[in-house]
């Protein structure tokens, strides 16, 4: 293997730690990403990391998939607490499972439609470290907020089964605003939103989670698909490469995150965005 591959490689593994990290808390993971590429870019075209730094989430949703695939996948015999019907083929569809897929699918559709069709012209305009910086700030201050406000309120939805629709789309429209700013965290506006309209903390990390698999799924294929399938094998490694560190890494930050809020809230969370997205402001302002 010549020299340049190795770091090549190296490089790759880097970001799939940064993605395994960031994706999961509610800290931007394609902020951190732009971020990242201003220190340690890959020797790749813009085409080809354009669409690295989405395809690499895949290696996160597998993680997901893993961790919770008795409560994601629908068909079953076993753990069946509601099934379609006492006998025949009905006994293995968990109808409760498909409930909360239609619920995900809900909150889907706005981030869809932005996405298919501003993708480009949004990426164009704000995917700079001014937003960036801006985003991560504000939101940092909301989850601080927010957090303080809730301090003596008890959730009203306490389960995943408590989600409604109304709930789902609500959610959903937030997770917008991370589809057209980068430095807002999918799973920040998520989680941010689905708090304002009291959500537990825990449950709205779970659905953030499991929201992840046919959001993060359908933007990589799209990326996929723009970008076409004509990968060169350095290209190949590299892809590959990010996913399965992203996965190992999310596999860890998931379970760590869930054990930390069920005791702790998202204030830390909201310093750290407010200390990282000044410090992308002034390292933005001495650069140029």
């Amino acid at each position: 293997m010549e020299m340049n591959s190795f770091i090549e490689i190296l490089k790759a593994i880097l970001f799939g730690i940064i993605e395994g990290i960031t994706e999961w808390l509610p800290i931007s993971s394609t902020g951190h990403m732009i971020l990242l590429n201003e220190f340690v870019t890959l020797n790749v075209s813009d085409e080809f990391y354009s669409m690295f730094q989405v395809v690499i989430q895949l290696g996160a949703i597998l993680a997901v998939v893993v961790i919770f695939w008795n409560r994601l996948w629908p068909f079953g015999r076993k753990n069946n607490e509601k099934p379609l019907s006492d006998k025949g083929i009905g006994s293995w569809i968990k109808t409760d499972i498909f409930v909360l897929w239609f619920h995900i699918l809900v909150s889907c559709i706005p981030a869809a439609i932005i996405g298919i069709l501003f993708d480009d012209l949004f990426e164009e305009l704000f995917y700079n470290y001014t937003t960036v910086a801006i985003m991560l700030i504000l939101f940092g201050i909301a989850f601080i907020v927010i957090e303080n406000c809730n301090r003596d309120r008890e959730p009203r939805i306490t389960a995943i089964a408590d989600i409604s629709y109304t709930t789902a789309l609500l959610i959903g429209i937030f997770q917008v605003i991370a589809a057209i700013f980068p430095g807002t965290s999918r799973s920040g506006a998520t989680i941010v939103g689905a708090l304002l309209i009291g959500v537990s903390r825990t449950v709205a990390a779970e659905y953030t989670f499991f929201l992840a698999v046919p959001v993060m799924l359908g933007a990589s294929l799209l990326k996929l698909v723009k970008f076409g399938f004509h990968f060169t094998s350095a290209e190949a490694v590299i892809l590959a490469v990010g996913m399965v560190v992203a996965f190992i890494v999310s596999m860890i930050v998931i379970r760590l995150l869930l054990g930390y809020i069920r005791k702790h809230d998202f204030k830390p969370f909201g310093w750290y965005r407010i200390v990282l997205g000044a410090a992308v402001l002034a390292y933005g302002l001495f650069a140029a």
